[in-house]
């Protein structure tokens, strides 16, 4: 049994493949798991720093760490997630077979 692709299919199922990559590329981009790592882990130190209690506050000389931490953690994951949505991430060019020569 020889299978046979046209031209046709051959060139549905490259689109599809990068399709594909262009999608897996976007997921599995490092600042969307950085930014989101960010601002899970900022609101749980914020919520930490608002829960305080004053002996806690007093061990840091009276600054709430936690709260200015949480909040520069929840800053920092909000500007790169909003800089994966400004600047998104382009899958490299496929070159055609051939071009070269």
């Amino acid at each position: 049994m020889s299978e046979s692709y046209s031209e046709k299919d051959v060139h549905r199922q490259v689109s599809e493949l990068e399709t594909e990559s262009a999608t897996a590329a976007r997921l599995f981009d490092i600042r969307r798991i950085i930014g989101g790592l960010f601002v899970v882990y900022g609101v749980i130190v914020t919520i930490a720093g608002i829960v305080a209690s004053d002996a806690d506050i007093d061990k840091a000389e009276g600054v709430n760490i936690n709260l200015w931490t949480g909040l520069g953690m929840l800053v920092l994951g909000v500007f790169f997630l909003a800089w994966l949505k400004i600047r998104p991430t382009v899958p490299p060019a496929v070159e055609p077979e051939g071009a070269g020569d």
